[in-house]
């Protein structure tokens, strides 16, 4: 055998290793299904809420008399004490009050006294015989009637001065000047209630955030439990607090039922502001180290998967958007709870919602057996769940096993594919 021939013998060999390891590739069935892995790790079950940020302890400070402000001592953000000048109402009219009040006591005690007088008189004419029974009774009751005038006087001089004391609007409590509605010149009326002057919150280094949880969510909520949140002046940083208070009164708000979750949070460096939103998560379950499996595949359905395969690419659409419903392979396995849509407490419903935990409840996940061999039902028990990853409780699963989560999509530019739209007897065409 000549060298040049043996060189061709070579060169007709490769071609033949190369075409028979793409006619191979080629022929091998493409997989049907996405698979996952089961895994352990860490679950922590939330319920989530909005809410507004509050100082602990607001006091709205009013005016009890009507006037009109004449001096301000405070202004917004101002740090005030207990006792403080915070404003001044015109006292003049209320002095004037004061003045008549002290001229009418003066009145009355002067005929308090005259009467006195007149019945020292008549009870010695009438020891001596000299005066009328009839004469001394009137004379006992113009004192007593004095005597009442006096104390009436004193009431009403007491309750001017009280009224001349209202103009000086102090502080109840230390904190600081969140709010002030009045100007210097505005008239303040006090008529049917006390108008707010100013709004005192007393330490913003202690904050609380009233969250309002639905119904649904309510009793998963307990005392203490650990609780974060974000706010949107600083959407990068997660500040954390606790549950102190899950008040009773409820707020139906287009049948809506909500309850306030108070969650109290340290402010140390006074970043959050009163009234502003936070985006609350309540951590209400926490395992470690559990058999999880994703959320996905306890939605899968093998008879919308096989719906799906024979389906083409716009049928495949439409099924999967009106959902699968339970089929006969499912009801032959008994699927029920997480993968077939619902808030439940054995896994996600069908919009990934964490369920609620509240027990073990069966489910079916499927574990691919083959190309053309049918998906294989595994029945489990699930418990809380994340959004992401359900909770095994109980089940023939183990750390590394494979689940199906969906369907595999096929290769836009796979060779001799067909263009979207057409069927198998080329691109349809419009007449």
């Amino acid at each position: 055998m000549t060298k040049k021939t043996a060189v061709w013998l070579l060169v007709v060999a490769a071609v033949a290793v190369g075409l028979f390891f793409l006619i191979g590739s080629r022929g091998k069935p493409e997989a049907k299904y996405r698979t996952a892995a089961v895994d352990k790790g860490d679950i922590t079950q939330t319920v989530t809420a909005t809410g507004a940020v509050s100082a602990v302890t607001t006091v709205k400070v009013g005016s009890q008399v009507s006037g009109i402000i004449s001096k301000l001592y405070v202004d917004f953000n101002s740090k005030v004490k207990k006792g403080s000048l915070l404003a001044e109402l015109d006292p003049t009219p209320f002095q004037e009050k004061v003045n008549a009040a002290e001229a009418a006591l003066q009145k009355a005690q002067v005929d308090e006294r005259n009467a006195a007088i007149a019945l020292r008189r008549q009870t010695a004419l009438k020891a001596e015989g000299l005066a009328p029974q009839a004469d001394f009774d009137t004379a006992q009751a113009n004192f007593d009637s004095a005597h009442a005038s006096v104390a009436q006087a004193n009431a009403a001089l007491k309750q001017a001065r009280t009224d001349l004391s209202y103009t000086k609007i102090v502080a109840p409590i230390d904190g600081v000047v969140v709010d002030r509605q009045y100007d210097v010149g505005q008239t303040v009326a006090a008529s049917f209630q006390a108008p707010m002057l100013f709004q005192i919150a007393q330490d913003l280094t202690k904050m609380q955030v009233s969250a309002d949880v639905s119904e649904s969510d309510i009793g998963r909520v307990q005392m203490g439990e650990p609780v974060r949140f974000t706010v949107d002046a600083y959407p990068e940083r997660q500040f954390r607090g606790k549950v102190s208070q899950i008040r009773l009164i409820a707020t139906v708000n287009q049948n809506v039922v909500t309850y306030p979750v108070i969650v109290e949070v340290p402010n140390p460096d006074l970043l959050l502001r009163p009234t502003m939103t936070a985006n609350v998560t309540i951590d209400v379950a926490t395992v470690r180290d559990v058999l999880r499996v994703p959320n996905a595949a306890l939605r899968w359905k093998p008879e919308v998967a096989t719906a799906a395969a024979a389906s083409s690419p716009e049928e495949r659409a439409a099924k999967s958007g009106q959902g699968g419903g339970t089929g006969a392979m499912a009801r032959q396995f008994g699927q029920t709870g997480g993968a077939g849509g619902g808030s439940g407490a054995g896994g996600a419903g069908a919009g990934g919602r964490p369920g609620g935990g509240r027990g073990a409840r069966p489910t079916t996940i499927y574990e691919p057996q083959g190309p053309k061999a049918e998906p294989k039902p595994v029945e489990i028990r699930t418990g809380i769940t994340d959004g992401r990853f359900t909770q095994v409780v109980s089940g023939e699963v183990k750390p590394g096993d494979t689940v199906i989560v969906g369907l595999a999509t096929a290769k836009a530019s796979a060779p001799g594919a067909a263009p979207p739209g057409a069927g198998p007897g080329g691109p349809r065409r419009g007449f």
